[in-house]
């Protein structure tokens, strides 16, 4: 079992994998149009301020920076940090980077006009999860967009291994998230639960297979929105 502990939303098996793997080069599609859609048609791009949740070796932070915006990340790896510090240097870029964790992000209320996190948050428990879009909410400007994905329960793998929580799993031995810590494969009927906090919610799937088409690997693609309207602070209330 991994050693993760469930206080944290990190597992340091990632940082194994980042030391002993070449990994994320480079943006998948269903980010790059995200991004196109929300904010290419900004006047002036370095106005609009970007943040990735799990930014890894920096794949979509390099993609954001590259394209002109004002880009933040955060991933519990020294490694993968590191690593994409030294990619963006070497191109003229940059972006405000961290090491931390996803549940206590070090930027203020309504920081940013948009969030990412590609398969990232699915290597956390439940509650896990949960209390990082708390945080992520938190950041986010009203009305902003939200870009998340998690691996679902037709992915090769799901069943395999040890199950410790509803969907979730450590000592996979199979497929393509095998060795790689606790794994949370979602459910369809789980978004709504899981995203309750947010509004506009936008689910599509994105998949390709493995091994001569032997084995399914499939992604839930979910957009949706910080609410444009808060819920009044206790001072508000009291006045």
């Amino acid at each position: 079992m991994s050693a993760q502990s469930y206080e944290t939303t990190w597992d340091p098996v990632w940082e194994w994998i980042f030391q002993s793997r070449e990994w994320g080069k480079y943006p998948p599609e269903h980010v790059i149009r995200f991004v196109a859609r929300h904010f290419y048609r900004a006047t002036d791009r370095s106005e609009i301020r970007l943040i990735e949740i799990g930014s890894g070796p920096g794949a979509n932070v390099w993609f954001m920076a590259r394209e002109g915006f004002a880009v933040s990340g955060i991933d519990g790896s020294p490694t993968a940090v590191q690593k994409a510090r030294q990619r963006l240097a070497g191109e003229g870029l940059v972006a405000n980077l961290h090491v931390g964790d996803f549940a206590q992000l070090p930027w203020p209320d309504n920081s940013f006009d948009g969030a990412i996190e590609n398969a990232s948050l699915y290597a956390n428990p439940w509650t896990g999860i949960q209390r990082a879009l708390v945080e992520v909410r938190r950041v986010l400007k009203p009305g902003a967009p939200f870009l998340s994905s998690f691996f679902t329960d037709r992915t090769w793998g799901y069943g395999d291994g040890d199950m410790v929580e509803p969907d979730g799993f450590v000592n996979l031995r199979k497929g393509p998230l095998a060795d790689a810590g606790f794994c949370l494969f979602l459910k369809r009927s789980r978004v709504a639960d899981l995203f309750h906090d947010f509004s506009d919610i936008n689910v599509e799937r994105v998949s390709w297979t493995l091994d001569g088409e032997q084995h399914l690997v499939e992604q839930f693609v979910i957009e949706c929105r910080k609410p444009e309207a808060e819920e009044l602070t206790g001072l508000d209330r009291r006045n």
